[in-house]
């Protein structure tokens, strides 16, 4: 878990399809409306409200880091 709050959360996903509430471990019931984002050719998706990042994991935004 990242403990800097200037750098959004990262969140490592097998499927290229992703669904954002903006969530957080630290802070379960805050967050936003739920979204839908599409992982394309780049190997990632930020969420336009949150900034989370989805990282298709083994595509080309991968750099070899683990997540859960």
């Amino acid at each position: 878990m990242n403990d800097d709050p200037s750098v959004p959360e990262i969140s490592y996903v097998t499927i290229p399809r992703v669904a954002c509430d903006g969530a957080a471990e630290t802070s379960p019931a805050l967050g936003h409306p739920r979204v839908y984002l599409q992982i394309d050719e780049t190997g990632f998706v930020e969420c336009g409200y949150c900034d989370k990042r989805f990282i298709l994991k083994n595509g080309p935004a991968d750099q070899g880091a683990t997540g859960a």
